[in-house]
């Protein structure tokens, strides 16, 4: 079901000018967005398009070579700005030595919250990790390593969640479990931006922003086939 836009209202996250230049490639020309809380937003685009780079300075993981990113009132990348977004990347990064559960639970202490055995056991089951959650994620599927990446993202506190590319080796029910999960954090008031290759995710949010070679080259609502067409598909 197509999901409504979301009212305008106070910004979550801003960029002015940002720009990401490696002097010999251009990942992002001068960007100006602007996502009010509690908006949806898909970031579509084919690879190299820009989107992995500009979730990446937004979760304040990498420097913009120009132009401010504002992220729930704080600069991208300051204790308040990280304490506010949960970001999941499309290759998780996770701990040799720690299980599925020492991850979910050593990530919750970091942000200053106590993640329950039921909790871990509720997220990881609905994940589809059932009977793997006390494994060590290194040496999982990649399927099985998005899905505690994911679990990892869900588990801490957030206003604004960026994932990358999470439907990348998911298996169909993990890819549904996943979007319900998406839509209950919608509906608790996070501001979600998702970046897929998927043209039919853009019915379930409420508005999509297409890069295509480093520029944003629409912003609005979209249909598939508008996706298919804006980033050259």
């Amino acid at each position: 079901m197509k999901r409504k836009r979301a009212p305008e209202g106070p910004a979550m996250l801003e960029l002015r000018g940002v720009t990401k230049d490696y002097g010999d490639l251009i990942a992002l020309h001068p960007t100006d967005l602007v996502v009010p809380v509690g908006q949806a937003v898909a970031l579509v685009g084919h690879n190299g398009s820009g989107k992995s780079t500009l979730l990446r300075i937004v979760a304040g993981l990498l420097d913009a070579s120009d132009g401010e990113i504002v992220v729930d009132g704080h600069a991208a990348g300051t204790p308040d700005a990280r304490a506010a977004t949960s970001y999941v990347p499309d290759e998780p990064v996770l701990y040799d030595d720690l299980s599925v559960r020492e991850h979910m639970l050593y990530v919750g202490a970091l942000h200053g919250i106590t993640v329950t055995d039921e909790t871990v056991d509720e997220l990881t089951g609905r994940l589809g990790l059932t009977g793997r959650v006390d494994d060590l994620p290194a040496r999982f599927s990649r399927g099985l390593r998005q899905k505690a990446g994911l679990a990892v993202g869900f588990v801490r506190p957030y206003s604004l969640l960026l994932v990358d590319e999470p439907f990348v080796g998911l298996d169909a029910p993990g890819r549904e479990s996943l979007l319900v999960l998406l839509d209950e954090a919608s509906d608790a008031g996070a501001t979600l931006v998702i970046a897929t290759h998927d043209p039919t995710f853009v019915e379930r949010v409420d508005r999509c922003i297409a890069l295509r070679d480093g520029r944003v080259v629409h912003d609005g609502a979209a249909t598939p086939d508008d996706v298919l067409r804006l980033v050259g598909g």
